[in-house]
Formats: C-alpha cells, structure tokens, sequence
C-alpha cells in the first residue's frame, strides 16, 4: 500500500521516484511504523499521508539548493529523519548530520540508517544552540534544514550558526509563512542572513499553502549567537519598535 502510495504521490508532484528509491522509502516506512508503537515518533501513519506530508514534503527542500550532489547538510531538530533522510536517499553523495535533543529518536535514526546501508551519513545527540558551537560544526555546512521545529525568528538562531558562508538555510513551513517571514527578516540579517527568499509548493491533492523559505549565507555569525539553550525561544531576535 504504501509503495504504490508513495510512487503514485510522487508522480503528480513531477518527481519520479525509481525502483530503488521506493525500495529504501518502503524499509523507512516499515521501521517508522515499527518504532512509533513502542515511541512516540509521527502522529501521521496512514500510508498515503506518510507517502505525502513526510516524504514529499520533505523533498520539496530540493527546490531551495544549488547542487544535489556532493554537498554537505545538517538536518536540525530532525525528530523521525524529515527531512534529512528523504533527501538523503535522493542525493546518495551528500554528506549528512542528523542532529535531534532526544537520544531514543537518535538510536531509531542510527537503526534507519544501517538498514537502508546509507554511507557518510552521523546521526548525533544534542540541541543546536550547543552543537552549532562545536568547531567542527560551526560554518561548516553548505545546507543546514529545518522543517516543523520553531518559528521562523527561532529557527534562523539554529540554523544560520552552522552554515558556511556562501552556504542556505533552508526552512520548511506551512501557510502561515508569509507571517514568519515578516517577523524573522531582523534576526536573519543579525545573524548573517541576506533576504528571505519565498518558494511557495503544493502537494497532490493537499489545498493547503507551503512553503521553502531560503535563506543566503553572507556574513559570520555574530560569536555571541545562538544564545545559551533555551533563550532564542524565550526571547526571539525580533525587532521591536519604540
């Protein structure tokens, strides 16, 4: 069911899937389903939403690269692997970081990983805003995603720190983007951001608005960001007028 799902999705969204692909997508599925009755993984489970609000959805990052072939990206606050493995397992020859705060959602990554034999990929414990202050981490990315994590404003804070100059964070959100946007342009542009580029998707058979918020590396980061863990959601980096 949830092969001709995924295969079927993916063609009415004009990005074929091979046999190879579904083959890896179908094990990705089956362990996801195993692991969320023992853990709580994904609230979505019924193949044909799994096929599009995870996979599809997760693929739709691809409209915000350059390259899709030998590149390096951090996927932070990856939860269940979206959207890093999915991407993953389009562009065999990126190098990957999944990155998530919750060591039991690590050791399921690290399971993904082994049994879809995916190589060059590091499944690590920790929260961004003291990962991202790791020199082996730190601008060191040509892409850094994010997709359901925080708001925009708050996501910029994780995501920016890690990504080399000439490099794109890339952020997956819903309709209410437009919003986020707005409000993320004064952190963005702090912690060296240039504008926010808008691409708005649509996925087979869903109404509703997404989009992929790219966002340009220009400048460094700002040493003194991101903030100790915890304070970029108390106090987001928005601009306050007096």
């Amino acid at each position: 069911m949830f092969r001709e799902e995924l295969e079927k999705a993916a063609l009415l969204y004009g990005m074929p899937l091979d046999a190879h692909q579904i083959d890896k997508f179908s094990i990705y599925y089956d362990l996801l389903m195993e692991w969320n009755r023992k853990m709580n993984l994904t609230a979505i489970t019924e193949p044909k939403e799994v096929a599009l609000k995870h996979i599809i959805d997760s693929l739709t990052a691809l409209r915000g690269m350059e390259q899709v072939d030998s590149f390096s990206l951090i996927d932070v606050g990856t939860g269940a692997g979206f959207p890093g493995i999915p991407l993953k397992i389009l562009c065999p020859g990126m190098r990957l970081l999944l990155l998530d705060s919750l060591k039991k959602r690590v050791h399921f990554l690290e399971t993904v990983v082994k049994a879809l034999d995916l190589k060059y990929v590091e499944c690590l414990h920790g929260r961004a805003e003291e990962a991202s202050r790791d020199k082996k981490l730190r601008e060191c990315f040509d892409v850094a995603v994010s997709r359901a994590v925080a708001r925009l404003s708050v996501l910029s804070e994780y995501l920016l720190p890690f990504v080399r100059i000439g490099g794109r964070a890339i952020a997956l959100k819903g309709m209410r983007y437009a919003e986020e946007v707005q409000e993320a342009k004064y952190a963005v542009r702090i912690l060296g951001g240039a504008k926010i580029e808008e691409i708005p998707v649509t996925l087979p058979s869903l109404s509703d608005k997404r989009a992929v918020l790219v966002m340009k590396k220009v400048r460094e980061t700002p040493r003194t960001y991101p903030r100790k863990a915890g304070m970029p959601t108390k106090f987001p980096l928005v601009q306050v007028d007096y």
